[in-house]
C-alpha cells in the first residue's frame, strides 16, 4: 500500500504542475488564456492611467508651468519697476547734486560779497585812520617844531647871555630859523 500512496501523491504533483512541465507559464496549453488575461490587464492599466493618473499628472504639470510663467512675468515686472526706480533715484540724486552745487555757489557768492564789502569798509576805515594819523602826526610835528624853535631860541639866548653878550630876541630868532631851514 505504501507504493500506491506514493504513486498517488506523485500523480497529484504532476497534475498540479501541468503534466510534465515544471513552470505553468511555459505550458503551451495555457498560452491563449495567459495572453487574454495579459491583454485585459494591460487595457485596465491603460484605462486607469489615462483616466485617473495621467490627467492628475497633466494638471500638476500645467499648474507648475502656469506658476513658472506667472513668476517669470512677475520677475520681469519687478525688474522693470527696479530699473524705473533706479532711474528715478539717479535723477533725484542728480537734481540733489545740482541743487547742492547751486546752494554752494550762492553761499560762496554771498560770502564773497560780504568779504568784498568788509574789505571795502576796512579800506575806508584804514584810509580814515591813516588820514587822522597823518593829521595828528602833522600836528605833533608842527607842535614839536614850535617847541624845538622855542627851546632853541631860549637856549641860544641863555648861551649868548652866559658868554657875556646881549641877546637880541629878533637876531636869535632869525639865526635859529636859518639854522632850522637847513
Amino acid at each position: 500500500m505504501a507504493s500506491t500512496t506514493q504513486e498517488a501523491s506523485h500523480g497529484a504533483a504532476e497534475a498540479a504542475h501541468g503534466g510534465g512541465s515544471s513552470m505553468p507559464q511555459l505550458d503551451f496549453a495555457t498560452f491563449g488564456n495567459q495572453i487574454f488575461w495579459l491583454a485585459v490587464a494591460l487595457v485596465v492599466i491603460y484605462l486607469i492611467l489615462s483616466r485617473v493618473a495621467l490627467p492628475r499628472i497633466a494638471a500638476v504639470l500645467a499648474e507648475r508651468q502656469g506658476t513658472i510663467t506667472n513668476d517669470i512675468a512677475a520677475a520681469e515686472d519687478l525688474k522693470a519697476k527696479a530699473v524705473e526706480a533706479e532711474n528715478v533715484y539717479n535723477k533725484a540724486l542728480a537734481d540733489a547734486r545740482a541743487e547742492a552745487q547751486r546752494i554752494a555757489a550762492e553761499t560762496r557768492a554771498e560770502i564773497q560779497a560780504g568779504l568784498d564789502e568788509a574789505i571795502a569798509q576796512a579800506d575806508v576805515d584804514i584810509a580814515a585812520k591813516a588820514a587822522e594819523s597823518e593829521k595828528a602826526i602833522a600836528e605833533i610835528k608842527a607842535g614839536a617844531l614850535d617847541s624845538i624853535t622855542a627851546v632853541a631860541n631860549d637856549t641860544a639866548a641863555e648861551v649868548v647871555a652866559a658868554l657875556g653878550g646881549k641877546a637880541d630876541a629878533k637876531a636869535i630868532a632869525a639865526a635859529v630859523s636859518d639854522r632850522m631851514k637847513g
